[in-house]
């Protein structure tokens, strides 16, 4: 997925374990169907996971989840990964790596959620907990810059669009340049956050969520968390969620119409650039990325219709 990955598979996963963790030796490996984008990911035995990063950066996560999961975990109403043991590089391998407790649920998929106002509240609670969690001493999030400074990448990831190689796999998202030009000029109008920085998760996509029974069970991936806007914590509105059910979200969130605007131009930067990042390599990714565009869109022109901004 990414030009400098290293290989991996279960023979790795085996050595690593065996050589760190010798008391996990015996344990089946076997690989996890879904295909993170940063790490990938083994079952060991039935209870644990291995979470090997793709890339350098990605290699970053591991120490902060590891840091700060377990001080984060008691102020959250849902299970969040609980890492159990550090590894170092080895056996060919580059990168930390961790072992973690394996936490089951179903990745929510957009249009198919059974009660999405449930979810929604749902949503709105972890994020507001979140928020509310002391920041004494936390680092940056990876996205804790203020959404201006995404405007040269976000308006050159709509350049990218319109290259003629990118016309028969980028149309369905229905979005011109002008249009998209003009949602992401109406998130760049709103205020700033005012307050000081916040937790975040700052990747709240439907990979990242755990359904049990229809409900928020588990929020995984904390590779991008840290201290920044709230906004950014507003992207499941767009993807995941139905247009119906993101008032809930709103509420539960607590998100002034500023918010909400923020929040509606991370989501549409983060989506173009997947968009063009991931359109050869992940195309579930770049799927779900043009199904967020198109919801962006639709719920900017609606904001318009009614004289909100």
């Amino acid at each position: 997925m990414h030009t400098d990955e290293p290989d991996t598979g279960p023979p790795l996963v085996r050595r690593l374990i065996a050589a760190q963790f010798p008391r996990w030796a015996g344990l089946p490996v076997k690989p996890v169907a879904a295909h993170g984008t940063s790490h990938v990911m083994y079952r060991l035995g039935e209870r644990m996971v291995v979470r090997l990063p793709r890339t350098a950066g990605a290699a970053e996560d591991i120490e902060r989840e590891c840091t700060w999961l377990p001080r984060l975990a008691p102020s959250l109403p849902v299970p969040v990964p609980v890492p159990l043991g550090r590894g170092a590089p080895g056996g060919g391998y580059p990168f930390p790596w961790a072992v973690y407790r394996w936490l089951d649920g179903e990745v929510p998929a957009a249009g198919r959620i059974a009660g999405p106002r449930t979810l929604a509240r749902d949503l709105g609670g972890f994020v507001t907990a979140l928020r509310r969690t002391d920041p004494a001493g936390g680092p940056a999030s990876y996205r804790s810059e203020p959404l201006a400074a995404r405007d040269s990448a976000t308006r050159a990831a709509i350049a990218g669009l319109r290259a003629p190689s990118d016309a028969p796999s980028d149309a369905d998202a229905g979005a011109g340049p002008a249009a998209l030009t003009a949602a992401w000029e109406a998130a760049l109008r709103a205020p700033e956050w005012p307050g000081p920085p916040v937790w975040i998760h700052a990747d709240l996509q439907p990979g990242n969520l755990l359904l049990a029974g229809g409900r928020l069970g588990a929020v995984i991936d904390f590779g991008c968390a840290g201290l920044g806007d709230p906004a950014v914590d507003l992207l499941p509105a767009w993807y995941v969620l139905p247009a119906g059910a993101r008032d809930a979200f709103r509420a539960a969130a607590d998100a002034d119409d500023a918010a909400w605007a923020r929040g509606r131009g991370w989501a549409l930067s983060v989506a173009l650039l997947e968009m063009n990042y991931y359109r050869g390599t992940n195309p579930s990714m770049a799927a779900t990325a043009r199904r967020v565009v198109r919801e962006v869109l639709a719920d900017h022109a609606a904001t318009v219709r009614t004289g909100a901004v």
